[in-house]
């Protein structure tokens, strides 16, 4: 299963892009919200775990990207962020978000189920 991770913190991104390969996961990343375009583009991931604040473009901006373009509106999105208030969620979700886990609360295991809850086709 392809995944594509982005994220801007790079500790952060390094840290998950290694544990989802420990779990089988072809991962590949980006570092800001235009590079995640572009490599959506061009991977067609399976599931795509986009974090909302970052440079460039933010996972607001990518989500509403998405959804412009038919194809790429089919992928799922799992926004993974530390904005928790539910109006950031509500409006993840208006823009196209499949799901929304808060990352500041997040245990790795049940990232993984969720992932594998939102990919089975």
């Amino acid at each position: 299963m392809k995944l594509l991770l982005v994220e801007d913190d790079i500790f952060f991104r390094k840290f998950y892009v290694e544990k989802l390969k420990e779990k089988g996961f072809l991962v590949e990343e980006a570092d800001d919200g235009e590079q995640g375009l572009e490599k959506i583009k061009s991977f067609k991931p399976d599931l795509v775990i986009l974090d909302l604040i970052m440079p460039k473009k933010d996972g607001f901006e990518v989500l509403r990207s998405l959804q412009i373009d038919p194809e790429l509106k089919k992928i799922p999105v799992l926004v993974f962020s530390t904005l928790g208030q539910n109006s950031d969620i509500e409006k993840a979700k208006k823009f196209g978000a499949t799901d929304y886990v808060n990352k500041s609360l997040f245990d790795f295991e049940q990232l993984v189920v969720k992932i594998n809850t939102l990919t089975k086709k």
